[in-house]
């Protein structure tokens, strides 16, 4: 594992104990430049996961509370008349952050949820006919209790697939548990502030960024994800399959988890890890396992078990 990388997750594990798995996939998605949904039971520290993360990078950090009647404007921000400078003037909305915290996103209505898809795919919102840009690095972290749907707005395929992955923290075990019931204990306060690693977060997320585009990819292993992908597509029991952008995401995964892991190079088991978390919440379920309450995650292991993976002896070489 990279310096940076070990620095950033022990730093960020001085608040989130015992879920190393998601905070590195967490950190792999970002360094390949996506969005990330946390879809948990309340009390699990999603919320906790995302400004320990702005926190360690250095970023600005900007919580928005989602509820039925929040408006776009409340998210994006308006335009306001100033009486002294007779003008209108742009106030921008908590969407002008470097990490966004979309708290329960879906309790808030759909015409909201579409005012946070342009920022999330094109890195600017619209108010007024003008366009005004987000600033670099732009992520959003959204969570959702997936148990709870009184009152909500589900969100609907085209923006679930924006989120480059999906992720749940689950209850810890009972040692995490014991860990940080003796953590907040001995700290004697519910605050813990963390230390940022580098001076310049928009630079550190600039390096992971770069550290991962370089590294490189046989065109053995992209014709896995590619059939992968492709088998979501004709699997039996789903109504809709993942599109060409979850080929990119996989893609784009399975090299920032090289990256971490110090390698120059992709291997098809870094595709397998991080599929269930790229693939899953881009499917929509049959009606029959839909009934069934059958897990997306379930259809993506059915097709790691019978897609037949690359052989790394027979391009690893190449690759070196």
């Amino acid at each position: 594992m990279t310096s940076t990388h070990t620095e950033l997750i022990a730093e960020i594990e001085r608040a989130i104990v015992g879920k190393t798995g998601v905070v590195e996939l967490v950190l792999d998605a970002i360094a390949a430049g996506g969005h990330v949904l946390l879809d948990d039971v309340p009390g699990v520290a999603k919320t906790l996961l995302a400004r320990s993360l702005a926190q360690a990078t250095g970023l600005e950090f900007s919580r928005i509370q989602f509820t039925p009647d929040l408006m776009p404007s409340d998210v994006t921000g308006s335009s306001v008349w100033n009486p002294a400078e007779r003008t209108v003037e742009f106030q921008p909305g908590p969407v002008f952050a470097q990490i966004v915290l979309a708290d329960e996103i879906n309790r808030a209505p759909a015409k909201t949820q579409a005012a946070l898809l342009e920022a999330m795919a094109e890195g600017q919102v619209t108010v007024d006919g003008l366009t005004h840009r987000l600033p670099t690095p732009f992520i959003v972290i959204a969570t959702q209790n997936p148990v709870e749907h009184e009152g909500t707005y589900p969100l609907p395929e085209a923006q679930l697939d924006r989120f480059m992955i999906s992720a749940s923290l689950g209850y810890p075990d009972a040692d995490s548990e014991r860990e940080i019931v003796r953590r907040r204990i001995d700290r004697g306060t519910a605050e813990l502030v963390l230390n940022p690693i580098a001076g310049d977060g928009a630079a550190l997320v600039a390096q992971l960024r770069q550290g991962a585009a370089a590294v490189r990819v046989h065109d053995a292993v992209v014709d896995y994800a590619v059939r992968l992908v492709d088998g979501t597509r004709n699997l039996a029991g789903l109504d809709l399959g993942a599109s060409p952008r979850g080929s990119l995401a996989l893609v784009a995964m399975a090299q920032s988890r090289a990256a971490r892991l110090g390698r120059g190079y992709a291997l098809p088991d870094d595709v397998k890890a991080v599929a269930v978390a790229v693939l899953a919440h881009r499917l929509v379920l049959g009606a029959e396992q839909w009934v069934e309450g059958v897990a997306a995650s379930s259809n993506v292991e059915r097709l790691l078990s019978s897609v037949e993976a690359p052989a790394p002896e027979d391009f690893v070489e190449e690759v070196r």
